[in-house]
């Protein structure tokens, strides 16, 4: 997971991930197939391990924009512990790396936005119906927006060399929101 969150799917080889996992090439191949079997169970891992201990809130039932702020300020916070500039986010260096190329590629990049939109709806939405009815078509345009937005901030990461840039624009963005919001009532 870590050398193609770092190195992207191209980048690294096959001889690269028998360095990195101390595993044969044939023990590689006959558990994942190929190269791309391995990219595919280190993107889930990559979920299990980065993004759903930090999204998973943000799909609660109550969540709303704190819970939003939370996984933004999660987020950072490991980048900041692992190093800035650091790797960004796997789904959106594959998604650039790949493009519309690759179906397998933009079948995991899809359903990981796929699920950050349908979070961020819920939040938006349950921040919505808190100060008046929530009007469906106003909770899907701010979701999706901070769904690109998000990966545009963890592209940044990845030439940010300290945390405080990606906390301004968190706070900015979550500031847009919040003035739609507000506007809207």
């Amino acid at each position: 997971m870590e050398l193609f969150w770092s190195h992207g799917y191209y980048a690294t080889s096959i001889d690269d991930l028998v360095r990195a996992t101390g595993v044969s090439r044939h023990g590689l191949y006959a558990e994942f197939g190929d190269k791309r079997g391995l990219f595919v169970a280190a993107a889930e891992a990559y979920r299990e391990a980065i993004v759903s201990p930090a999204f998973s809130p943000v799909e609660a039932p109550g969540a709303g924009l704190a819970q939003v702020r939370a996984y933004f300020e999660t987020q950072i916070n490991l980048a900041a512990a692992r190093g800035l500039p650091g790797p960004g986010c796997l789904m959106a260096n594959t998604m650039t790396e790949s493009g519309p190329h690759d179906t397998v590629f933009r079948d995991l990049v899809q359903r990981h936005l796929d699920r950050l939109t349908a979070g961020f709806g819920n939040a938006v939405g349950n921040e919505l119906r808190a100060k008046a009815p929530a009007r469906p078509s106003l909770v899907a345009r701010l979701a999706s927006f901070l769904t690109v937005s998000t990966q545009g901030l963890w592209s940044v990461s990845r030439i940010t060399p300290e945390p405080r840039p990606l906390r301004t624009y968190a706070a900015q963005l979550l500031f847009a929101v919040e003035e739609r919001i507000q506007h809207d009532r």
